[in-house]
């Protein structure tokens, strides 16, 4: 399988926006073990910014551009770096490649990121992808690593898209408020009751929510590609996902015929 995993910042970090390292090492141990089982892995990563937060000693997440780019620009290297390090202890390589909107709205960029995509996946190299936050503008911005993670799974035509979050998956109601919310476990379409479902935006941390998920779900539904939404604590998930098992929520992806 190919397989795309988004991971968020509140997945990533700890409420003060430092690195959860037992969490992170987690990660970088089961996606290894998913490529030593022969799948091909491409990692979605957030953080930039919210790690930048953490090694500026910043009280919390900047709300100017200026800021926020410097932010991105010294949390970068910590994410990366700690990908490396992790990553490299199971003998896996990993790619950094940072894109904005343009690298995936114009047509001579978008088939430029198209080529390296599988040609870093024909070496048998970990490709991690984030949105340049140093440099994105209104005007180039993707805006959340969700929807970039949908376009990457169509982009690489994957089979797989799972983002992991600060939730379970997608309730009936939000089950930090409402003790009597049920996880939806299927969606089969995205239809206006759902998307009703979506709520507000995610944690300060980050800049991502529901909203932005099922933005991810359409995209990727679109393209033939099931998503799942799924819990980030617990990163052993993944091996359960793939396996097909009832995890979180999971997005039926459809081709329209």
């Amino acid at each position: 399988m190919r397989i795309v995993v988004k991971v968020g910042t509140s997945t990533l970090a700890h409420p003060t926006g430092r690195m959860n390292i037992r969490r992170v090492e987690a990660l970088c141990k089961v996606l290894s073990d998913v490529k030593n089982a022969g799948h091909e892995v491409i990692l979605v990563s957030s953080g930039a910014i919210g790690m930048g937060v953490g090694k500026l000693s910043l009280s919390r997440r900047p709300t100017d551009i200026p800021t926020k780019q410097a932010a991105a620009a010294v949390g970068q290297c910590e994410l990366m770096y700690t990908y490396d390090r992790l990553f490299s202890e199971y003998n896996h390589t990993v790619a950094q490649l940072l894109v904005t909107g343009s690298d995936v709205e114009d047509e001579g960029r978008r088939g430029h990121f198209h080529n390296t995509l599988y040609r870093l996946l024909e070496l048998g190299a970990l490709p991690i992808i984030n949105e340049n936050d140093t440099i994105a503008t209104d005007e180039i911005v993707i805006g959340d690593n969700d929807t970039l993670s949908a376009i990457v799974a169509a982009t690489v035509d994957a089979d797989l898209l799972i983002l992991l979050t600060d939730i379970e998956g997608l309730y009936t109601a939000d089950p930090r408020v409402d003790p009597e919310a049920r996880l939806i476990s299927v969606v089969e379409a995205i239809t206006p009751e759902i998307e009703a479902l979506a709520g507000d935006p995610g944690s300060s941390l980050g800049t991502g929510g529901m909203v932005t998920k099922l933005r991810a779900a359409r995209i990727a539904g679109e393209h033939g590609i099931d998503m799942v939404i799924a819990a980030g604590a617990n990163p052993d998930l993944i091996y359960e996902i793939i396996e097909g098992k009832r995890v979180g929520t999971r997005f039926i992806g459809r081709v329209e015929s």
